[in-house]
């Protein structure tokens, strides 16, 4: 484990030993122990990447000097309440989903004991966020922008979610809903928001700086999440299982994938009626078909195509701003998902195998790895939902 990784972790200690000793609550030992466990059980289990981007690019916007332990320590205590609001997500997700496991164990509600009671854990964890918060940073000037930012990015990624459900409504299979306006949509609010730009958010607040002259940061990173989900999207299908670790079931499961709306934009009549006779079917016979039909619509050449003009477009973008720090931090976000080959965690299926809101949570599990230089829900869109 990196010294980078384990000091981030032992923060995590110290803010749970805090929230368990919380003088607004009187704890006993069974309610001590239940949220312990809890805590342990969904809030540190991914790789992190959330919350230790807080804590990079703060320091790349401190021109990359060392951080003082103080720096550090709020730095991460921030990076935490990110991942903590992915744990809110997830432990809600998995419900609605009725997944059956995460991040290689069983999801929390399906924990012996636990049950329902998981709503109500992730209403506790949301609750966390906000003394965390209180706890470290209410003497801070820029306090009050902190849970302006972590409650509007909640709003978001939570409207995000409601578009995705309501859009794939169980058993109601319409693919002339799916479209790229929507599958955009849905990824630029379920995904982008607390995926790429809170993190960077919280450091720009940190450094002192006012987010509202920060507009064009967030389109940059927003951008960012939506190549991002194309990219995985694309990996789901034709990425090798060896490299991306898992054997890609977008089709089966009727995700509104970047895949599938480019097709629908390209198919001729013919084509269109074999893709609604086949999309959605765990028939291997009637994925090969689907699959057959991206290679004759050379969709991988497609994406090869978007992936370009995204990358340009992006580092345009990206040198075109004034600030050489926040450059840096813009640069090291694309450094890290460019050109990537590996993809997110696999996880169960829920009932009849529809898998409604996976979640950028765990697609960002990967942006640990840097895989390129750079120049100078699950709804069924994503399996990077806000909600993992």
């Amino acid at each position: 484990m990196s010294d980078l990784k384990s000091r981030f972790i032992e923060v995590y200690g110290v803010l749970k030993q805090e929230l368990l000793n919380d003088p607004a609550f009187e704890f006993d030992h069974d309610s001590r122990q239940w949220v312990d466990r809890m805590l342990d059980y969904n809030v540190p289990g991914g790789k992190l990447n959330r919350g230790l981007s807080v804590v990079d690019s703060y320091r790349l916007l401190k021109e990359g000097k060392e951080l003082t332990d103080d720096e550090f320590f709020l730095s991460s205590a921030l990076g935490w309440c990110i991942e903590w609001l992915q744990a809110y997500f997830l432990v809600l997700d998995d419900i609605m989903d009725g997944s059956h496991t995460r991040r290689g164990q069983p999801c929390w509600f399906r924990v012996p004991k636990v049950g329902m009671i998981a709503a109500n854990d992730g209403v506790l964890l949301r609750n966390h966020i906000s003394r965390i918060l209180k706890n470290h940073f209410r003497d801070k000037p820029y306090y009050v922008d902190l849970l302006d930012l972590f409650n509007e990015v909640e709003f978001q990624t939570a409207s995000g979610q409601m578009i995705d459900l309501i859009t794939t409504i169980e058993g109601e299979k319409d693919l002339s809903k799916y479209s790229l306006p929507l599958h955009r949509r849905i990824v630029q609010y379920k995904t982008a928001y607390y995926s790429f730009y809170l993190p960077v958010a919280c450091a720009l607040l940190m450094a002192g700086e006012n987010l509202d002259k920060h507009v064009e940061v967030k389109d940059i990173l927003v951008q960012m999440g939506i190549y991002f989900q194309v990219q995985d999207d694309f990996l789901d299908c034709f990425g090798s299982p060896e490299v991306i670790g898992k054997v890609g079931t977008d089709i089966e499961d009727y995700k509104c994938s970047w895949l599938v709306v480019k097709a629908l934009e390209l198919c001729n009549e013919e084509q269109k009626k074999l893709v609604h006779e086949n999309y959605g079917k765990v028939d291997p016979a009637c994925v090969a078909k689907v699959k057959e039909l991206y290679k004759t619509l050379d969709l991988e050449g497609a994406f090869v195509e978007y992936e370009k003009e995204s990358y340009e477009k992006l580092t345009k973008s990206i040198e075109a701003h004034p600030t050489k720090e926040v450059q840096a931090v813009l640069k090291s976000f694309l450094a890290k998902i460019y050109k990537r080959q590996k993809c997110r965690h696999h996880r169960s299926l829920g009932p009849g195998g529809m898998s409604r809101g996976g979640s950028v949570g765990s697609n960002l599990s990967l942006l640990g790895t840097k895989t390129a230089p750079i120049g100078g829900s699950k709804m069924n869109t994503c399996d990077s939902s806000c909600f993992e």
